[in-house]
C-alpha cells in the first residue's frame, strides 16, 4: 500500500429535515451575525423563507447574499466578501449548488477580520493563510460534492477557470437534507447526478493519490447514484431517492477531494467558461468519450466499477468487454434522463474546438491525474468526436 493522507469535513449530518437545526447549530458556535450565501433562485424558494423566520425567532441576525451565479465569477466573490465584512459576519453558510458553496468557502476566508489576502492571492494550492470564519455548507443539489471539498473554482475576468485548493476551505459542518432538493427540475437532477458519477469514476481511476479510503467512498457513491438517479429524475418527490443522491454526491466529493479529478473535468471547464454550458451537462457529454480514450490503460479499473452500475445486466467478458458495457451504460443513463448527447446540441460552435482544447491544457493540476497521458491533440480529437 502506498502512503496517503485523507482529510474531509469535521462533521456531517445526513437527515431529511435537518435544515431545521441550523439555528441551534449556529448558536452553538456563538454566531451573532450570519451570512447565508446563495443565488437568486434559491432566495425565492419557500424553504429559505422558513429559514429566515427560524433565525429571526432564534435571535440570530441572518443576512442573505443572493448574488451568486454559475461559475463563481471574481466580481461576485469580492461583492459577497465585502457584504460579509460590512455586516460583521462571524459565521458563513453556503446554501445552494456548487457555485454558492464555493463562494461561501472564499467568503469565510476573505471576510475574517484578520485576513490580509485578496482573492487572487488564494489561487493555486495551499495559498490561503491565517484563520477563516466558521463555515456550514448546505447543498440543495446532489452533484458538486463541494460541501466536503477543500476546493473552490472561480471564473476569472478572462473566462478561464482557476481553483483555490486549501484544507482551510473544508467546512466545519456539511448538512444533507433531501427536503431541500424536492423542488429540483428533472433536468438539473439529471445533470447533477451525472456530475457526481463523473467525480466517483475519476477519483477511483486517478493516476495520483488514489487510496483505499477514496476507493471505498467512490464505489459506494457510484452504487448509490446509479441505483437512485432514474427514480430521482422521474419521481422527484421520492425522499429516499433524493437522500441517497445527496449522500452519493457527498461521498464522491470526499473521494475526489483526496484522489483528485482528471481529464473529464479539464475538458469540461472550458465549455463553462466560453460557452456557459452547465458543468454537469458538459461532464455528462464528455464522460463517455474521455473514458473511451482512457480505456486502453484504465480498463481493469472500469471493469471493477461496471457491476455497481449494471448489476445482473453485466454480461460475461474480459476487461475490454466490461469496460465497453460500463461506458455505454453511463451514456445511456445520461440520454434516458433527458440530457443532451453532443456538443452541437449545446450550441457550441465547431470552430471553437481548437480554443477549447488549448484551454483544457491549462488545467495541468487535473491532467496529471488522468490514467492516460493527454495532449492538446488528444483533447481536440475528443471534442471533435463528442461534437
Amino acid at each position: 500500500m502506498q502512503p496517503f493522507s485523507f482529510a474531509t469535513a469535521a462533521h456531517l449530518i445526513c437527515e431529511p429535515g435537518a435544515v431545521q437545526r441550523l439555528v441551534p447549530l449556529c448558536q452553538a458556535w456563538g454566531a451573532r451575525s450570519v451570512v447565508l450565501v446563495t443565488d437568486a433562485g434559491i432566495a425565492r424558494q419557500d424553504f429559505l423563507t422558513e429559514v429566515r423566520s427560524a433565525f429571526a425567532n432564534g435571535g440570530v441576525a441572518l443576512h442573505v447574499f443572493d448574488g451568486v451565479v454559475a461559475g463563481a465569477p471574481e466580481n461576485v466573490i469580492d461583492e459577497a466578501a465585502q457584504f460579509a465584512t460590512d455586516v460583521q459576519a462571524n459565521l458563513v453558510i453556503g446554501f445552494g449548488g456548487g457555485s454558492s458553496m464555493d463562494v461561501a468557502k472564499l467568503v469565510a476566508q476573505l471576510a475574517h477580520p484578520d485576513c490580509q489576502q485578496t482573492l487572487s492571492d488564494l489561487y493555486g494550492i495551499d495559498k490561503a493563510s491565517g484563520q477563516r470564519l466558521p463555515l456550514i455548507q448546505v447543498p440543495t443539489t446532489a452533484g458538486s460534492g463541494s460541501e466536503v471539498t477543500p476546493i473552490a473554482v472561480v471564473t476569472t475576468k478572462h473566462a478561464t477557470r482557476v481553483a483555490v485548493v486549501s484544507a482551510r476551505l473544508l467546512p466545519d459542518l456539511a448538512l444533507l437534507d433531501a427536503e431541500l432538493t424536492l423542488h429540483l427540475p428533472s433536468s438539473i437532477t439529471a445533470a447533477c447526478g451525472m456530475l457526481a458519477m463523473g467525480h466517483a469514476v475519476e477519483a477511483y481511476t486517478g493516476a495520483r493519490r488514489k487510496n483505499p479510503l477514496s476507493d471505498m467512498l467512490a464505489r459506494e457513491a457510484l452504487r448509490l447514484l446509479g441505483a437512485s438517479l432514474d427514480e430521482a429524475v422521474s419521481n422527484g418527490a421520492n425522499r429516499e431517492a433524493r437522500q441517497a443522491m445527496l449522500l452519493g454526491a457527498c461521498l464522491a466529493g470526499q473521494a475526489y477531494a483526496n484522489a483528485p479529478l482528471a481529464a473529464v473535468h479539464a475538458l469540461a471547464y472550458p465549455l463553462g467558461g466560453h460557452c456557459q454550458v452547465p458543468h454537469g451537462v458538459s461532464t455528462a457529454v464528455l464522460l463517455p468519450h474521455v473514458l473511451g480514450f482512457n480505456a486502453s490503460v484504465a480498463a481493469p479499473l472500469y471493469e471493477e466499477l461496471a457491476p455497481l452500475l449494471l448489476g445482473e445486466r453485466l454480461r460475461d467478458g474480459d476487461a475490454t468487454d466490461r469496460t465497453e458495457q460500463f461506458i455505454i451504460e453511463l451514456a445511456d443513463l445520461s440520454e434516458r434522463n433527458g440530457l443532451p448527447g453532443r456538443l452541437r446540441d449545446l450550441s457550441v460552435e465547431q470552430a471553437l474546438l481548437p480554443r477549447l482544447a488549448a484551454d483544457a491544457m491549462l488545467h495541468e493540476r487535473l491532467l496529471v491525474n488522468n490514467p492516460r497521458e493527454m495532449t492538446q491533440a488528444h483533447a481536440l480529437a475528443i471534442y471533435q468526436v463528442a461534437y
